[in-house]
């Protein structure tokens, strides 16, 4: 028979993980909800990563293997845009994120990241100036402004993606390139999100300067931080891959540890147990936890009028969920509202400036679909 201190750990661990649920709802299959929207095919592409869109609705897409495209507003025609740096797109790797200049307009900058070439290689953040027009464009003054280190050969999971805060920094997630033990090494980047000027450095105030960490590391403990954007209140939030399940959606705060590869609501690939995260309350859970995974791509809060039942809510794209999956946003706190079936997989989720949303598919003769009201 157990003894007193052993039945006393088993309810200190219930109780805790009781709690760790409410904060955190594992999400299981469920159904999927009716779709609000109808589709269209706006265009199709050779395995595309990410996608975004210029102020007068010309649009900017990568594709893995390394090519911009620049396309018109309504997608029928396109040119490859020249100076490009040679991409290493084996496994994960990919010319992925592209942003625009929050002031793009004036000055017509572009933002994006990629898997460099050669080995040992990384997650490269660079920028560019747009010239040119779709009978023919080019990136100028291509400059690298920060890239991941320490670097790994083989491995995957970059990351990459970027976001622009309100008060004017830019923030760039780095995955741990799957070798788990970086997300906790103070001195490199792999495994963390970084706060960084629009010239690629380090942000002053960043919260773990002085503390042994690189001084850009805003928060640590990430595995595949794959979507990453500003709320409608100027709160970042994240999604990253879990291992075999696993898969969150996180509030980030600074200098937070969001527990990677200490606790995670997944297992590893080889059937090992990892401790769940209610084992560890002093670090910081997810608000949302799929398991089976669900894979998520992307990361969009919407803004649009088109959809106002989804103003300030998060588009979640899902490869292997084959959904893009609506995430209510609390104050600290967060649930799945609902999840459309999409059929194949999603790579990329974007708003256009009339309020549709736009979704990339992945893989080969991908397309881009264009999402509006039923009525």
């Amino acid at each position: 028979m157990p003894n007193s201190r052993t039945l006393l750990a088993v309810a200190v661990l219930a109780v805790a993980s009781t709690a760790s649920a409410e904060q955190a709802p594992v999400t299981g299959p469920r159904p999927f909800a009716g779709k609000p929207f109808q589709t269209s095919v706006v265009a199709t592409f050779d395995r595309p990563w990410a996608m975004a869109f210029l102020p007068d609705g010309r649009m900017l897409v990568t594709q893995k293997a390394g090519q911009m495209l620049l396309l018109s507003a309504d997608g029928q025609r396109r040119t490859e845009i020249a100076g490009i740096p040679a991409v290493n797109p084996a496994g994960q790797g990919a010319l992925g994120e592209v942003v625009p200049h929050p002031d793009f307009a004036r000055n017509h900058l572009v933002f994006f990241s990629y898997s460099s070439a050669g080995a040992p290689n990384g997650i490269v953040l660079a920028r560019g100036k747009l010239a040119g027009d779709l009978d023919g464009a080019r990136l100028d003054s291509v400059t690298t402004l920060y890239s991941g280190f320490p670097l790994r050969g083989g491995g995957s999971q970059y990351a990459g993606r970027i976001a622009f805060s309100p008060d004017g920094y830019l923030f760039f997630s780095i995955g741990e390139r799957q070798k788990a033990t970086p997300a906790q090494d103070p001195t490199g980047v792999l495994g963390k999100i970084v706060r960084l000027t629009l010239d690629g450095k380090p942000a002053r105030g960043n919260p773990l300067v002085g503390q042994g960490f690189d001084p850009a590391v805003w928060s640590y403990g990430h595995r595949n931080p794959l979507g990453l954007a500003f709320d409608l209140q100027g709160r970042l939030w994240e999604d990253e891959m879990g291992p075999r399940g696993g898969d969150e959606v996180n509030l980030i705060l600074p200098g937070r540890n969001y527990g990677w590869p200490i606790v995670s609501n997944g297992d590893n690939y080889d059937g090992s147990l990892i401790p769940d995260h209610p084992t560890r309350p002093d670090l910081e859970a997810p608000k949302v936890s799929w398991n089976p995974s669900i894979s998520p791509s992307s990361l969009l809060v919407y803004s649009g009028k088109l959809f106002p039942k989804w103003q300030g809510k998060a588009l979640v794209g899902a490869l292997s969920g084959r959904s893009i999956i609506l995430v209510e946003l609390g104050q600290d706190d967060a649930r799945e509202q609902a999840r459309y079936d999409m059929t194949n997989r999603i790579r990329a989720v974007q708003q256009g400036p009339d309020g549709a949303v736009y979704v990339l598919e992945d893989g080969a003769d991908a397309r881009l679909l264009k999402l509006t009201p039923k009525h």
